[in-house]
Formats: C-alpha cells, structure tokens, sequence
C-alpha cells in the first residue's frame, strides 16, 4: 500500500511506474543543475592559474609533495562546498512556502533525522570530489622550476577542457529549455482541446441524501421563479469524472472475444441540457417520450467501439435488458484531457443521483445566484450543508500535475541558464587573460574594437552552436519519450529548436559582450609591457 501513490500504474499486471517517474526526472535535472556548478568551480578555479603558479612552486621548492597539493586543494574545495551548503540550507528554509505551494505539497526539512544529516554529508563530500577534482590535479602538477623561471604558461590548449565543459553546461541547459517550452506547449494545447459541454456558469452541488431528490421539481420551479438559474439536474456522476463502468453490455455483431469497460452515466432529463452536451445524431432524453426509460445516448468513441454505421434506433443489451439508442452526441472530457475519450453510455436514473448540477444565469453575478440557490437548498435541506464547486475550476485541476512540473521545470531550467552564463563568462575571462597579448599587438596594427569583439565571440558561438547540435537529438528523444505517454499531444516543432539554438546564441553574446569589449578597448601598453 506504501507504493499506490508512486507506483500506480500497470500494464499487463506489471507495474510500469507512475509519479515515481517524476521523482526520477526532478532528481536527474537536480543532479544534472549540481553538475553544472561543478563545472564552473573547476572553470573558475582553473582560469586564473597562472596566479597561483608561483604559490605551486613555491610550495613544491621548500618540499611540498604533490599529494599534500592535491589535498590543500581538495580541501579549499569542500571550504567552499560546506559553505554553499549551510548558504543552502538557509535558502531552501526561506523559499519552502513557495515551493510547498507551486508544489501543492506540505514537506519541511528532516532536521531530526539522522539519515537526513547523512545524505546531507555525503552530498558535500560527493560535490567537493566532483569540483575539486580536476583544479587540484591541474594545479599540483605545474613544475617548480618553469614557474619560478616564469617561462610557464598556460596555453592555448589549455582552454580545450574548459571548452568541453562549456559545451556539457549548455548541452544540459538547451535540453532542459526544450523540455519546459514543451511542457508548456502540451498544456496549452490540451486545454484548447473542445470539451463537448458548455463549463460556463456551470456548478456541481454534492448530494448526501434524497431531500432534493424528493423535491426537485419544487427546488427547480423556485429556482427558475427566481432567476439564479437557467437548468437543474441530477447525475450519479460529477461532469468531470466517471463514478461508475460496466462490461455487460452486448450488441449485434460483438466478438465474443471483445472486453468490454464501458462508463456509464445515469441522469435525469434535463442533463444534456444543463452541461449543454453537442447531439450529433438522434435526440437526447425527453419526457414527451415514455420510452425513454429504456433508451440510452452513447457517445462517438462507444459508436465507433460497437461498429454501428447507423447506431440510431440499434438495440443493445446490459444484462439481458434490451435499450434502444436514441442519440449519439460528442465525446466529451469527462476523465482525463490528455487520454482518448472512453466509450461511455448514458441512460436515465429513477433514483437520487450524487451531484447536482446546476446551470447559473448568467445574467446574475455568480455571488447572487448562489445566494438564491442556497436559500432554496436550505429551505428544503436545512441539515446539509450548501457546498459547490465550479465546474471549470475543477476541469483546470485536471491540469494540475503537468503545470506543477512545467513550473518547476522553468525554476530548473533559469537557474542552469544562469549557472551556464557563469561559466562562458569564466572562460572568456580565461581567454582574454590568454590572449591579452595577442589583442594587444592586433589593435597596434589597427584592429577595431568591434573586430576584436567579433575575434572573441566567434569562438563562443561556435562551442554554443556546438553544445546545441549535440542537445538536439537527446531532447527530440526525451521530448517524444515523455509525449508518448499522452493520446492527446502537442506535435514536436522544429521552431521549437531553432528558437532555443537562436536564444542560447543570444544569452551567450549578452554574457561575454561585458569581458570582450573591456579586453578590446583596453589600453595596448598594458598588456604589451614585459614588467
């Protein structure tokens, strides 16, 4: 039972996930985001080298090995870590609210518990060995007597694992840019998906006896009288969701074979008319027909299902009982928005549904209607409590997990935009350093600021173009994986990439512009000056 939550869904009597594949996916992108800072710890670390050159040689000349380095540095790293830690903790304290809402969730932290202190532990340990590792294996090998001698330098190959590095931080943050712009497109798309009812004014009251059963013409002559409403019925089902499913239905022609789940909505008259359901063929229920209480309406998917090219005035059976259709109206999003529409039959209820479904006028605001209402409801059930819930509010609740994942996705994918901003900053800090004096001699012979600009961003936007070229067909993968999943779905657009590639060149422009034009427009003598 500790399982039903996250593990819920099964095919074949195998489990094959459920919201578990959420925790997976949110823990990946949290993994793939600590990465990221990972990489800039070791870009930033490694990009002024030449700096602690000296302190390297220093160190190893009076008898520093290069072991004890490597853990100086190693050290200086989970320094930093530990304090990024305690930084987060404080963080995360102060936005919980926020995430427990957007999250729709009540979680603290675990400050009691030791395993809570463990994992915490052993991620800082895990995070200083990830970050420090390459900054204190680099920076313990330089050898003293090059430094001291100061004929050591860097390089220009130097940049080739920075560049690495950069295009793995931006391969991650355009495949997480697609994924929440796709996110957001398949929401979008299934809520403009026709519902096959009017929503509108549309109100569903819970029906805990048969007080307003007994009485219903009376509450819906008074209701009418009184202008709150435009049409009242009962229901054994809420508009958005099926409380009830057989497999006893027959009909001419079925394969003995066949498995059947057909839902099944019983209802007074006036339901097609209060949710203003779509009749494609035939009639809804009327009272001027007597017949009607052996007849059903079925919708275009149970049509389909049964094969009846001319389904009006066929006969089927429900445990041997013959029913004739009247009608066929169109499938409507009774259950989920993203699924086919289920074959679903309705039939009419002699006995006292769950719900009320009520029809405001919408000539009244929606507070004075309800008012009426209300007053009508307890004049004739003073003991029950007058409770409602707008139909469209509870039709965008369908929405609820996907806009939540969409949401927090979009908190991922800034803060890895912004983690990889810090690194093609670091590295263009890095490569002016180098060539500094390179830029130096090419505006003595003229260069322009503009060139030298264009010298510098060039090589950025070919690793950007790079990491995009790479993260394009790993986010078409994921991208179709995660759509997969949906009957109803959003068609991948190549815009969709071409406009992350565009937008990534773009950050990447804005975020070394502010490096490249300081090194271009500085003075020459700087740079070019041996003392």
């Amino acid at each position: 039972m500790s399982d039903w939550h996250l593990r819920s869904e099964f095919r074949n009597g195998v489990n094959t996930g459920g919201a578990i594949q959420y925790v997976w996916m949110f823990g990946i992108i949290g993994a793939f985001v600590l990465l990221l800072a990972c990489i800039n710890f070791m870009n930033l670390s490694t990009a002024r080298s030449e700096r602690r050159a000296k302190e390297v040689g220093v160190r190893k000349t009076i008898g520093s090995r290069s072991a004890q380095l490597t853990l100086q540095f190693f050290s200086e790293s989970l320094l930093t870590v530990t304090i990024a830690f305690l930084l987060s903790l404080l963080l995360v304290q102060l936005v919980l609210p926020l995430f427990n809402e957007v999250a729709n969730k009540q979680m603290t932290l675990e400050w009691h518990k030791p395993i809570y202190w463990v994992s915490c532990i052993s991620i800082i340990i895990l995070t200083a060995l990830v970050a420090g590792s390459y900054p204190a294996f680099y920076l313990s090998s330089f050898k003293p007597v090059q430094v001291l001698k100061g004929t050591f330098k860097a390089g220009r190959n130097a940049t080739l694992p920075r560049k690495i590095l950069v295009v793995t931080q931006f391969t991650v943050s355009v495949i997480l840019i697609v994924g929440t712009v796709m996110v957001y497109r398949q929401i979008q798309f299934t809520k403009d998906r026709p519902v096959g009812y009017n929503r509108q004014n549309l109100i569903t009251i819970p029906a805990m006896n048969t007080t307003i059963h007994d009485h219903l013409d009376a509450v819906k002559n008074e209701l009418l009288n009184s202008g709150a409403i435009v049409s009242i019925a009962e229901s054994e089902s809420p508009t958005t969701g099926i409380l009830n499913s057989s497999s006893g239905f027959s009909w001419n022609g079925k394969d003995p074979n066949l498995s059947t789940d057909f839902g099944v909505v019983n209802a007074s008259y006036d339901y097609g008319s209060t949710i203003g359901w779509q009749v494609k063929e035939g009639r809804g229920f009327s009272r001027d027909h007597l017949s009607d209480s052996t007849a059903v309406v079925i919708n275009e998917t149970a049509a389909h299902f049964m094969g009846l090219k001319n389904p009006i005035g066929e006969v089927i059976t429900k445990w041997n009982q013959p029913l004739t259709v009247i009608g066929v109206v169109k499938d409507m999003i009774i259950e989920s928005p993203y699924a086919q529409a289920r074959p679903i039959i309705y039939g009419l209820s002699s006995w006292t549904g769950n719900v009320i479904i009520v029809k405001l006028n919408a000539d009244l605001t929606a507070s004075a209607a309800l008012a009426k209402i209300e007053q009508v409801f307890k004049k004739y059930n003073p003991e029950q409590p007058f409770e409602f819930q707008f139909v469209d509010e509870d039709y965008a609740r369908k929405f609820g997990d996907e806009e939540r994942i969409g949401k927090l996705a979009g908190a991922f994918t800034i803060l890895a935009v912004l983690i990889s901003c810090l690194g093609i900053f670091g590295l263009a800090s890095f490569t002016a350093e180098q060539r500094a004096k390179e830029i130096g001699i090419r505006k003595i012979l003229g260069a322009s600021t503009i060139t030298l600009w264009h010298m510098l961003a060039n090589e950025f936007v070919q690793l950007v173009l790079l990491a995009c070229i790479i993260a394009v067909p790993v986010a078409y993968y994921f991208t179709k994986q995660w759509l997969a999943k949906y009957a109803y779905r959003v068609e991948i657009s190549w815009m969709i990439f071409l406009a992350t590639a565009v937008s990534a060149i773009v950050i990447t422009l804005l975020t070394i512009s502010y490096q490249a034009i300081k090194t271009a427009v500085a003075s020459p003598v700087k740079s070019l000056k041996s003392e």
